[in-house]
């Protein structure tokens, strides 16, 4: 029981290092955006984690966790609606539902991740989104889509078995909110100003202090993101992930600075910034797997795919304010990858289960994406009148003013 108790508090700990992690990407996003839009911000990433959560509660969690059968195609399955926890044999509460924590510290943790896969897309559509139909595509995409896709390695299903892997959610987390992202922003369209005679122009967030903050408040949130999937407080597999995980943030911070500062001969705060959310995301696949050594390179190398990345994004026209996609789908399919090639479970065989689920997360959170997306196009729309894209969105859809006392000149 004392060890019980023990690794429950550590997962309740990680719970909330999770939950912290909305402050961060709220910072983060309304840091990189202009101030007339960020209450509309605000109000998403607020919506995002309540909706999340409760729906998590009534279908989420035994959509993701529905007890697959033997011989069970592993693809779809549902445990009923709503939270039960399991019975002793007495008929008392069985707390020790498993052997690292209890069946509601589960379900409180695999909650909080339910809800980032939205806030992903959050970011990619900063500034010109209808804030109605964005509610809508939250409710099924964290309510349905997400968990379904979970099951498939974290319910144990076909992925699972093939022999995918994914410690913390390189893929099953940020990919899948970076699909829909990258779904999101082709049918959206870019902000006015962003693209004119087929050049680039940078629209400049409004408080590049709260961005760093953001991002060290991530950093500090993903000990609890990738700690907390150990499951349990083992001491020396808990100590190796957050050695990598920090490993991997320090390295993609100064690869993308460096090579940004080669290729624009000026040190890009920003693209700094994103390098270390790079190079978390992409030890989050394989953070319990890997060397010191190995952290270290993939993060070297998902900050060089940062730079690589925001530039080809800008080149196909997408216009993406935070660099969402950057971050999240690349270096979370890079992450993906490097399981395979790298670590303990490297090999031709590893590489081809993860570009087997790379693959498959593609064509189904794609699709569904798209589908969800394309039909509030066509019906409600999903992109707010030219006058309120250059008004703010603050004052169109809240009727509010995040600095009302403090203005300042915006484009």
């Amino acid at each position: 029981m004392e060890l019980l108790t023990i690794n429950n508090v550590w997962m309740m700990i990680c719970t909330a290092l999770v939950f912290f992690m909305h402050l961060g990407f709220s910072f983060l996003e309304i840091g990189l955006t202009r101030q007339k839009n960020t209450i509309n911000i605000l109000f998403k990433n607020t919506f995002i984690i309540c909706v999340g959560l409760l729906l998590y509660c009534l279908v989420g969690f035994n959509l993701m966790y529905p007890g697959f059968a033997e011989g069970s195609s592993g693809i779809f399955g549902f445990a009923g609606f709503g939270l039960d926890s399991p019975q002793a044999a007495e008929g008392g509460l069985d707390l020790a539902y498993n052997e690292g924590y209890t069946y509601w510290t589960d379900f409180l943790f695999q909650g909080m991740f339910a809800a980032t896969a939205a806030t992903i897309v959050s970011g990619a559509v900063a500034e010109r989104v209808k804030i109605g139909p964005f509610m809508i595509f939250t409710i099924i995409y964290v309510g349905v889509v997400y968990p379904i896709a979970g099951s498939w390695k974290w319910g144990a299903g076909w992925l699972d078995q093939l022999g995918f892997y994914d410690f913390a959610g390189s893929t099953l987390v940020h990919s899948v909110g970076g699909w829909a992202a990258l779904v999101a922003v082709w049918l959206l369209g870019s902000r006015i100003g962003k693209f004119k005679e087929g050049k680039s122009f940078a629209i400049l967030g409004h408080n590049i202090p709260l961005a760093t903050a953001g991002v060290l408040i991530l950093w500090l949130g993903w000990f609890g993101f990738n700690g907390g999937s150990v499951l349990s407080a083992d001491p020396a597999l808990t100590s190796l992930t957050l050695v990598t995980t920090s490993l991997a943030a320090a390295a993609g911070g100064v690869s993308a600075f460096i090579i940004s500062t080669l290729a624009h001969k000026n040190y890009d705060l920003t693209m700094f910034l994103n390098g270390i959310l790079g190079g978390l995301v992409g030890i989050t696949a394989g953070a319990d797997q890997m060397s010191p050594t190995d952290a270290i390179l993939i993060g070297l190398i998902a900050g060089g795919i940062i730079v690589a990345a925001v530039a080809l994004i800008d080149k196909l026209r997408l216009d993406d304010p935070v660099g969402a996609i950057a971050v999240h789908l690349i270096c979370g399919i890079w992450g993906t990858l490097a399981v395979g090639l790298f670590g303990k479970m490297a090999g031709t065989t590893q590489f081809l289960h993860q570009l087997t689920g790379v693959g498959a997360y593609a064509v189904f959170c794609i699709t569904t994406s798209f589908i969800i997306l394309f039909i509030l196009k066509k019906t409600v729309g999903i992109r707010v009148s030219e006058k309120e894209e250059l008004e703010g969105l603050d004052a169109h859809e809240h009727g509010m003013d995040a600095y009302p006392d403090f203005r300042l000149n915006e484009r």
